[in-house]
């Protein structure tokens, strides 16, 4: 019997550590209205898998107390004493969660949902110190749980979870986009230089600095030693949808909308979160099937994209597998989605995996009669040329993946010798991905003419798995990596172009991409872009000539 006391009071502090966690996902995403049927539903799901979790753990650790302590323990059904060091335990570790998803993920919220949230926090550690105080005093006096304990008790918990929810707010107010304004006509067309961008996701430069340094990355070594770098901070969480998302606006997700790579739904729920919290392992409920995720797609845009905004300016755009294209909109030039080749010979095949349509059949013909030994980056390329050669394009700009799928499976030391044939193969299979982007380098230098401009730009970096992380992926079946992009390390920029001024610049941001793309081509940045011009990647002949022009905003 006395054990089933002990697990009465482990469950309930399991219940309560599931209602923190459903907090912290409310205040994560503030547009889920506070009385709604959705609360609950997560509330249920987080329960199921932390609650019960969060309850073996303090049964287990209650067990091993036990078998220790000279004195036998022997709690009541509803333990005053039990209660309160487990609450106090549980509302430590909610507030510690709060405040490292409020820091780790600083571009996400606008300053009141910020503040909303600290004062969140705050309380939730309040609550924490609180609770722990009658946990010492009922040890301290050695006293069995009385009415007054129970009352201060019940109060203290009560408190832990009404405050950060008052400090949260009702919720359910839809994030503000960018402000619609009416353009001036399009200058008249004229002759400009052409730009291609070179999308990498998960390049390094520290992993390029010493194959180039050994000649094995010729084309690269062209860019570092000839034209202009400089390192990306990135955001979180960082994965391709908000990391490209930013470079495609200038903006953080807190005016984009982007905020992670797909909408999440509780068990039976129709209404959706875009943000699940961070360390705490949320994104395994989504594996193990407990939450259902829905990939994002085009409609998920909040602002304009560049392409769009060159559209209005007479400048056309080829735009081939960024993120959040599928289904395609229209654009001036051309547009082959992300979600192309996995459409290819589905009933969804024609259903916006490419604009015009005309595009799609020599794309489709492309991957169609692909070599086995060819990789998705190759077919991509190929494809954007063949539409480029039905509808020539000003700027062109082609996204690869094969750098971030290799490097997740490569060592986690990239400067070290292999000691394995596993090891080689991984490094081989990443060397591989450097080297087709390095010789599509080559070939768009080829292609350059004066006033050109190449752009190779790496959204995030890559970094190792933490060895809780890795044990957990092991544990869970989940396929052996060794790196990941998880913690935000830095991208990189590499221009290239007879107006760039070479050499090393200060370190930059995602969201700088597209003012400067605008800068170069002599558009007007809009205002409300979080990022800068950098016209320090030009040289005086050219910046001298072209003043930064603004305006209040490019419409939503």
């Amino acid at each position: 019997m006395r054990f089933l006391r002990l697990l009465t009071n482990s469950l309930l502090a399991g219940a309560l550590g599931a209602a923190y966690l459903t907090i912290l996902v409310l205040q994560l995403n503030p547009q889920v209205p506070l009385a709604s049927a959705s609360v609950w539903r997560w509330y249920l799901t987080l329960g199921l898998f932390y609650g019960v979790h969060l309850a073996l753990l303090f049964y287990v650790t209650m067990l091993v107390r036990d078998f220790f302590s000279v004195a036998i323990f022997s709690p009541g059904w509803i333990s005053v004493r039990l209660l309160a060091w487990l609450s106090a335990a549980a509302a430590a570790a909610a507030a510690a969660l709060m405040w490292l998803n409020l820091h780790g993920f600083p571009a996400l919220f606008d300053d009141s949902t910020t503040r909303r949230f600290t004062f969140g926090a705050a309380a939730t550690t309040a609550s924490a110190v609180v609770l722990l105080g009658i946990a010492i005093a009922h040890y301290s006096y050695r006293r069995r749980g009385s009415r007054v304990g129970a009352a201060l008790l019940t109060i203290a918990i009560v408190g832990s979870l009404a405050l950060p929810l008052a400090a949260r707010g009702a919720g359910g107010e839809p994030p503000l986009g960018a402000r619609r304004v009416v353009l001036a006509p399009p200058p008249p067309h004229r002759e400009r230089p052409r730009i291609t961008m070179l999308l990498v996701d998960g390049g390094s430069l520290e992993y390029l600095w010493p194959r180039v340094a050994s000649g094995r990355l010729p084309n690269f070594g062209r860019l570092l030693d000839a034209g202009a770098s400089m390192d990306l901070a990135t955001i979180r969480p960082t994965q391709p949808d908000p990391v490209w998302a930013a470079v495609a606006t200038g903006m953080w997700p807190v005016k984009n909308g982007v905020r992670s790579a797909a909408n999440y739904y509780a068990y039976g729920d129709t209404q959706p979160v875009d943000l699940l919290p961070d360390h705490c392992f949320a994104h395994e409920l989504v594996r193990l099937g407990i939450v259902r995720d829905e990939p994002n797609t085009s409609a998920e845009w909040d602002v304009r994209p560049f392409w769009s905004i060159l559209a209005d300016y007479g400048i056309s755009s080829g735009i081939v597998r960024w993120p959040l294209t599928y289904p395609a909109q229209p654009v001036d030039g051309f547009l082959i989605t992300d979600r192309f080749r996995q459409m290819i010979g589905s009933m969804y095949e024609f259903g916006g995996v490419a604009y015009p349509p005309d595009v799609v059949a020599p794309a489709r013909e492309v991957f169609e009669n692909a070599a086995a030994s060819e990789r998705p980056d190759e077919l991509y390329t190929r494809a954007a040329q063949a539409a480029a050669a039905a509808h020539p394009v000003q700027l062109m700009a082609i996204r690869y993946q094969g750098v971030d799928t290799a490097a997740h499976h490569a060592l986690p030391d990239s400067q070290r010798d292999a000691f394995s044939d596993e090891d080689r193969q991984a490094f081989d299979t990443l060397d591989r991905a450097y080297a087709d982007i390095d010789r599509e380098i080559g070939a768009t230098l080829e292609r350059m003419s004066a006033g050109d401009l190449l752009l190779v730009i790496s959204g995030f970096g890559m970094r190792p798995v933490t060895p809780v992380k890795h044990f957990a992926a092991r544990l869970l079946r989940d396929p052996d990596v060794s790196a990941t992009h998880e913690d935000g390390p830095d991208g990189f920029l590499l221009a290239y172009g007879t107006s760039v001024a070479g050499g090393r610049k200060p370190r930059g941001s995602i969201v700088d991409v597209t003012p400067t793309v605008l800068y170069f081509l002599g558009v007007p940045i809009g205002r409300d872009m979080d990022g800068y011009a950098r016209a320090d990647l030009f040289a005086p002949s050219f910046t001298n000539e072209r003043p930064i022009t603004f305006i209040p905003s490019h419409g939503g």
